[in-house]
Parts: structure tokens; sequence; C-alpha cells
């Protein structure tokens, strides 16, 4: 099944850190990608995304405004499985 591209906007790039809003609308995906960076995303809306890895796929429960972080070599596709868009916030450190 073909998926529509979730959305990203970078607002900070600069020698410490790279800052992305990512935009989840019902269906969109990342598309397969291996994190370079550590990162520490901050969730703006709850949800739930769905995470293909290479284990087989995850559910990640988002609540808005607790944040996790992980280290760099996660590799993934995320998807928005769901009927509302999900937004978060990523933030890499170099």
């Amino acid at each position: 099944m073909k998926r529509l591209p979730a959305s990203s906007t970078l607002q900070i790039d600069n020698k410490r850190v790279r800052v992305t809003e990512w935009r989840f609308p019902p269906g969109s995906e990342t598309g397969w990608h291996r994190h370079a960076m550590d990162y520490v995303v901050v969730p703006m809306t709850s949800g739930t995304l769905l995470l293909e890895t290479p284990e087989g796929m995850i559910n990640s429960n988002l609540t808005a405004g607790v944040s996790y972080t992980r280290l760099m070599g996660v590799e993934h596709n995320v998807i928005n499985d769901s009927d509302q868009e999900i937004v978060f916030i990523e933030v890499e450190f170099r």
C-alpha cells in the first residue's frame, strides 16, 4: 500500500543541533531511514504511531509534552495508522 509522506519543517540547523517539526496526517509515513545522530522527540499531540523496524512492527504511544530520547543508529519507518494528525518536534544532536 502506498502511503503519503509525512511533512517535515526544518526549524534550526546549526553546528550543534538540528530541530525539525514532523506532521503526520492520517495514513502518512516517513519512509525507511537510519538516524545518524542521537535525538530527542517532543510530542506536540498525543497518539499512537506504528514503527516498521528490522525486528517487526511496534506501536509507539506518544503523550503530548512527554519527551523521549534515542541513540544514533535507530532504523525504522514511522507511520500514522490512526485517524488523527500527529505532530512532534525532533531535536538531533551533532
